[in-house]
């Protein structure tokens, strides 16, 4: 990304506010812990303790037929924490614990909702959440990585830490909102079909013109594809957190470990 593309991207972006509290010291997680506690109904609760509450609760149908909220996901937590009890909860976990991955579909649907709660609350003051595939290959394409020659995303999913590097390093070249921006209008460019492809006689929604500021922050197209391509493939390619300070100010955090499944949770939409 040339001088004259950074400075139109600062021009037409204010300068974000930078938290009274750095983002270090507001970690939840304490020492040796590798995911911090969801706090709810007077108690403290691991992530199997969440997943295996939340477990209980889906028996109830509390997800049938759509993809809960965050928010969705702490009332329901709360209310199922609070008919469990601590004993309750206890043989709940002993039960839950038993089952292996891929074994009950519904047991690994909790297991990803207790992850979600558990980076959603990884600050203090704050919310936060896994940067969605657009705003992950935006990062990419604003990195070094890859730039000087050509590859395919097979062979770049050889090579984790350059990808891993280049998405830190891009997601710090521009404001968080400037990339949440970006990040968008990259997912909207590659999952909106184009009218002349569709032979569908439903009309599909309009392919988004891209706007200004993406045609000149992002302006080769054949790299949009490949960082967005490599991303939307391979979720095991780490990425941090996009955390929305309480007040309105947003920035990128730290990155978490992977959750269960040995992946990021990278979705194409942002799910706060």
């Amino acid at each position: 990304m040339n001088r004259t593309n950074v400075t139109a991207l600062y021009a037409h972006v204010p300068a974000p506010a930078a938290p009274a509290v750095p983002l270090a010291r507001r970690e939840r997680r304490r020492a040796g812990e590798e995911f911090p506690a969801v706090v709810v109904g007077g108690g403290s609760w691991s992530r199997l303790e969440v997943a295996a509450a939340l477990f209980e609760a889906s028996a109830d149908d509390a997800f049938a037929d759509r993809v809960p909220s965050t928010d969705d996901l702490y009332a329901v937590l709360g209310a199922s924490v609070a008919e469990l009890g601590p004993a309750g909860l206890a043989d709940v976990v002993g039960v839950f614990a038993e089952f292996e991955p891929g074994e009950f579909q519904e047991a690994d649907a909790c297991h990803l909702y207790a992850y979600r709660l558990a980076l959603s609350f990884w600050y203090e003051g704050a919310r936060s959440r896994p940067m969605t595939v657009g705003e992950a290959a935006v990062a990419l394409y604003l990195s070094d990585a890859y730039r000087h020659h050509r590859t395919d995303p097979p062979t770049a999913r050889r090579a984790p830490l350059r990808v891993v590097r280049g998405i830190r390093h891009g997601a710090s070249q521009v404001p968080t909102q400037t990339l949440i921006h970006l990040g968008k209008a990259m997912t909207a460019e590659f999952t909106h079909p184009h009218p002349t492809c569709v032979t569908s006689p439903v009309t599909p929604p309009p392919h988004p013109a891209p706007d200004w500021l993406y045609r000149h922050a992002l302006p080769d197209a054949h790299r949009r594809r490949f960082c967005f391509d490599l991303l939307r493939a391979d979720g095991r390619q780490p990425s941090p957190l996009v955390v929305r300070v309480d007040g309105g100010t947003y920035s990128v955090g730290a990155t978490p470990p992977a959750g269960q499944d040995g992946t990021w949770a990278r979705t194409l939409r942002a799910r706060w």
